[in-house]
């Protein structure tokens, strides 16, 4: 069965980390190629797994944030992986097929192919928003794609951790996937390991150290960073409609998601009417908050701390914060925090430089399109990027113009969701694609391989050089290269 390894308080954290790498690669040693039926079994394993705890992982989910609806877990965490193995068993056979490719005249009498192979232990460094499906997704991927896995699990969602623990220690060997407890200290030593891929989901300031970490072994990193998603409306765009597609979207989690519209961009003469629609959707969705099972709380009270400390920061420096607390009710003694709309902002102020991950929303005005276009492009390369207009040529407009990982358009946060899509980040808001094929390629080595058969052709145009067929040979080639 899989094997658990709690290191919290042990002075060799790296030995036996390694040790417990070192057992997973021999197994795959010995199975470096793994077939179809062995792809299949894991997937479906991880399949019946999952069905057998999701209602204790929604439980543990629920303890660790101390409050989160059980039908925002089953949406974002549970059903999503769930689709996610059934597309990958779907399409997995025509994925593994070797790929024939085109032969060029110099090797000629020779066959050319890809061979997609899997590379070997994937190390997951899991986060705590989702702890769940950004454990369980990239598994799905390293699984189609042949591979064994190390989890690290969350320190910030120790329950979590633990029903992950038990479920994958039930269903799988500990030569197929080892999960790792622990906190920074562990995590920091997880990510030294000489995996043959990592994958990690967090900070962009956490992500440099970890690609750090991984220069040392020359290891290859998926890196699931986040930043500051931007949400652009369209003068043209309904404003009820913009503020109501978007407060589904932030209120999800609390806006404790990587793809959280961080920031809205309107028309300067909307910003007031953006933010009476937003509220009023808002307390639609969540006439309570204090009580309400189905608002979640803030992770940690240090995570809460620095929400608040980024809302003073922004009132110092001249912001207008509105609090929407349609029940007026306090919070003292909870992790709750209402949501926050933030006007009048300035870029001195935190709330405009650092990833909010919470529920606080600035609301900035914008004179043009070409504005709001140029307020994007001036900062760095978000994870997703939400631009609301019926009009489809303004929409394309949109995606040749900006650069971000993925694109709603009238819409947010679903594109997730596709596995169809590849997902992943652009420059300071990660790297590296997974989801679907994506996923499968992303954790594979796609081999290139020449076959040559008994025609020696090389032996006609060797050295010494200048002969007549290698003369023949080049001329025909530059006649054929004439012309582009």
């Amino acid at each position: 069965m899989t094997s658990t390894v709690t290191l919290e308080n042990s002075h060799s954290i790296y030995d036996q980390l390694s040790a417990s790498l070192s057992q997973i690669r021999s197994a795959y040693s010995k199975d470096p190629d793994t077939s179809y039926d062995t792809r299949i079994s894991r997937l479906k394993r991880l399949h019946t797994a999952l069905l057998e705890y999701k209602d204790r992982l929604i439980t543990a989910v629920n303890q660790d944030f101390s409050n989160r609806a059980s039908a925002e877990t089953m949406m974002a965490e549970i059903l999503p992986v769930l689709e996610g193995i059934r597309y990958n068993k779907k399409h997995l056979r025509k994925w593994m097929r070797q790929s024939t490719r085109h032969t060029p005249m110099m090797l000629l009498g020779a066959k050319t192919k890809v061979h997609y192979q899997p590379l070997g232990v994937i190390g997951i460094v899991v986060p705590w928003n989702f702890p769940i499906f950004l454990g369980l997704s990239p598994l799905v991927g390293a699984f189609a794609a042949g591979n064994r896995a190390m989890i690290k699990t969350s320190e910030f969602a120790p329950q979590t951790g633990l029903v992950l623990e038990e479920m994958l220690n039930k269903h799988f060997a500990a030569e197929e996937v080892m999960v790792v407890n622990g906190g920074v200290e562990v995590a920091s030593e997880f990510t030294r390991l000489a995996f043959d891929h990592i994958v990690f989901t967090g900070s962009t300031q956490v992500g440099r150290i970890v690609m750090r970490a991984a220069a040392e072994n020359l290891t290859p990193v998926t890196l699931e960073l986040g930043g500051k998603s931007p949400a652009i409306i369209h003068d043209s765009f309904p404003i009820e409609e913009a503020a109501k597609r978007i407060a589904f979207g932030k209120g999800l989690n609390a806006g404790q998601v990587c793809v959280s519209p961080d920031y809205i961009l309107v028309p300067k003469n909307k910003v007031a009417a953006f933010a009476r629609a937003f509220t009023e959707q808002f307390s639609t969705h969540y006439p309570t908050l204090r009580d309400n099972p189905d608002y979640t709380a803030i992770i940690t009270e240090r995570q809460r701390d620095r929400l608040l400390d980024n809302l003073n920061d922004a009132r110092e420096k001249g912001a207008t914060v509105e609090v929407i607390n349609p029940a007026n009710e306090n919070f003292d003694g909870t992790r709750k925090l209402p949501m926050h709309l933030v006007t009048e902002t300035t870029s001195d102020m935190r709330v405009m430089q650092e990833e909010i991950f919470g529920p606080i929303l600035p609301i900035i005005g914008y004179d043009s399109l070409e504005d709001a276009i140029h307020y994007v492009n001036d900062r760095d390369r978000p994870l997703a990027l939400y631009y609301f207009d019926w009009d489809n040529r303004r929409g394309e407009k949109i995606l040749r113009q900006t650069h971000s990982g993925g694109v709603c358009i009238n819409e947010v946060m679903t594109h997730t969701m596709v596995d169809d899509m590849p997902f992943g980040g652009v420059g300071p808001s990660g790297m590296g694609h997974y989801h679907g094929k994506e996923g499968f390629l992303n954790f594979s080595k796609a081999k290139g391989v020449v076959i040559k058969g008994k025609l020696d052709a090389n032996s006609l145009i060797g050295a010494p050089w200048n002969n007549k067929y290698f003369n023949f040979f080049v001329n025909f080639q530059l006649r054929r290269f004439k012309k582009f």
